[in-house]
């Protein structure tokens, strides 16, 4: 019997997979309620209350596998539970269709001055000439990022009659039209859309990636949502924008800091705002039990479980063998995603020599969830990667070529898609660790860590120099720096690493410079 504890509030209808199966005793209560001894526990089911800490971990010397019964695994421990071959697994698209429909909700009570109307005839007022709206029907919606929550706004949108416009720089035109969606650039939907809905993660890219610079780009009368994280949007310049008349209106259902306290868009008629319910249904909270008692079933039982967020359980001889190039094709799909910045629909892993003797499933899936991990909204991992590229309309490949080009095992990670593709190869060389030895065709060498700065260029007097200079009068210090090229005078690249990543003050300093073509950002663990 495998003795599994539900520690937080979880309605026995969502541990029903684990209730009805004869092999699984269930506890319902908290860590400290004695109702199981936490050393015979072998799995941990927990929302957000449970903090599973190392110290807990310490204490469930049979614990084999955490469920976060919803998306978010700040209150987990990842690292420990790794460390300790514990697999931790979450629901990240249990909430998918909750999300989608407060979005849609959120976007119609916007256009149609609900809450607005509702508090004025609540109040013993009639106005309705006050609160005449605009239809949904022939606008446009704008859709930054395309990922599970925003394919499903705009199927919502197209049944109600609605063109939809999307910026996502990772999804090809091929994938785009599969979901009936018009591929644009992110200042066309800025100038074009009627509506604008944000469904991208909260990364360094996409942090107040509406602000001032880009509200201004947008067209008078806009109307802006954000139902996916706090941050995506600057609130500040939110707010100016809706004070001139720029933008017609808002609605949020996240903030920046939450609650919000006394926020100047509160003060706004214009703005209508809920408290992150996007996931707040009966429905979404049921899914997200189900699916993680399912996926905890399903690892005791030995079958796949889709949503890991860490690495699979695997015995300590291969795991000490494996762990080099896992982190070496992880970091390799970050670069590639980085570099090569556009739709791919084919991902190709070829691997040489010692790389190649090993369970190169585990490196390729690895390197897939580098690969994603800035690109969509929900967290990928060795044991989803597959499934998440099969989603996406990507095509993923695994060779084993006996060309090790010099080294003693190589990596080698092609993307491509729109007629275009990237390469990268790297090695792992024992005391010397991980290396990159070529990118886009240029030979290079340089360690994939830290704060790096990819930027091609032509192989011109001065360039070097002048990207030196412009560093050193903003007392940017170098920490290393690596260039290649093909031929003198023609193409090159440099890679240069940093203590702390550069400000976007800087990148745009850099970027201006005569014979730089394009800059990119890398940050790695």
């Amino acid at each position: 019997m495998f003795q599994v504890l539900a520690a937080d509030s979880i309605k026995e209808q969502g541990l029903q997979p684990l209730l009805e199966w004869k092999q699984a005793q269930v506890y319902s209560g908290g860590i400290d309620s004695g109702l199981v001894s936490l050393e015979k526990v072998d799995a941990l089911l927990v929302r957000s209350a449970t903090k599973v800490t190392a110290e807990l971990l310490d204490s469930m010397p049979s614990l084999k596998i955490v469920g976060r019964a919803g998306v978010g695994v700040d209150n987990i421990d990842i690292t420990a539970a790794t460390k300790r071959g514990i697999v931790v697994v979450n629901a990240p698209d249990g909430n998918t269709i909750s999300t989608a429909e407060h979005t849609f909700a959120m976007m119609a009570a916007l256009m149609r001055n609900i809450p607005q109307a509702h508090a004025n005839v609540k109040s013993g007022q009639w106005n309705r000439n006050q609160f005449i709206g605009n239809e949904l029907y022939g606008k446009m919606l704008g859709i930054v990022g395309l990922g599970r929550i925003g394919s499903e706004l705009a199927k919502r949108a197209k049944a109600f009659g609605m063109s939809v416009k999307v910026y996502d720089p990772f999804l090809t035109t091929e994938r785009a039209e599969v979901l009936g969606v018009q591929l644009s650039t992110f200042d066309n939907v800025l100038q074009e859309a009627d509506i604008i809905s944000v469904h991208t993660p909260l990364t360094k890219e996409t942090n107040g990636l509406l602000n001032e610079r880009t509200l201004s780009k947008t067209k008078k009368g806009v109307y802006l949502l954000n139902c996916a994280r706090g941050g995506i949007i600057d609130e500040m310049a939110l707010a100016h924008f809706i004070e001139i008349g720029h933008v017609a209106g808002a609605a949020l259902d996240v903030f920046k800091v939450e609650p919000p306290g006394d926020h100047p868009l509160l003060s706004l008629d214009s703005v209508i705002v809920t408290p992150h319910l996007g996931a707040s249904t009966r429905e979404a909270q049921l899914n997200v039990a189900t699916q993680v008692a399912t996926e905890i079933r399903s690892f005791f039982e030995n079958k796949p479980v889709a949503n890991s967020i860490n690495l699979p359980a695997m015995s300590k001889d291969i795991y000490e063998k494996i762990q080099p190039f896992h982190q070496l094709a992880k970091q390799m799909g970050k670069i590639v995603s980085e570099c090569h910045n556009k739709g791919v629909n084919e991902l190709t892993a070829t691997y040489s020599g010692t790389a190649a003797e090993l369970e190169t499933s585990y490196l390729t899936k690895a390197l897939l969830a580098g690969f994603f991990e800035n690109r969509i909204e929900v967290k990928v991992n060795e044991v989803n990667a597959i499934h998440i590229a099969k989603e996406r309309g990507i095509m993923v490949g695994e060779k084993v070529t006996g060309n090790s080009f010099g080294y003693a095992n190589t990596v080698t990670v092609t993307a491509s898609g729109d007629g275009e593709a990237f390469t990268a190869r790297g090695t792992y060389i024992d005391h010397y660790g991980p290396r990159i030895v070529s990118l886009d065709g240029f030979n290079i060498d340089f360690h994939p860590s830290g704060n790096l700065l990819y930027i091609q260029h032509m192989d011109r007097p001065g360039v070097i120099g002048n990207v030196g200079r412009i560093l050193g009068d903003h007392d940017v210090n170098i920490a290393t720096m690596q260039v290649g090229r093909k031929e003198a005078g023609g193409e090159a690249i440099m890679v240069l690493s940093f203590d702390k990543p550069l400000s976007d003050e800087m990148l745009t300093k850099l970027e201006s410079l005569q014979d730089i073509v394009t800059i990119n950002t890398i940050t790695l663990s």
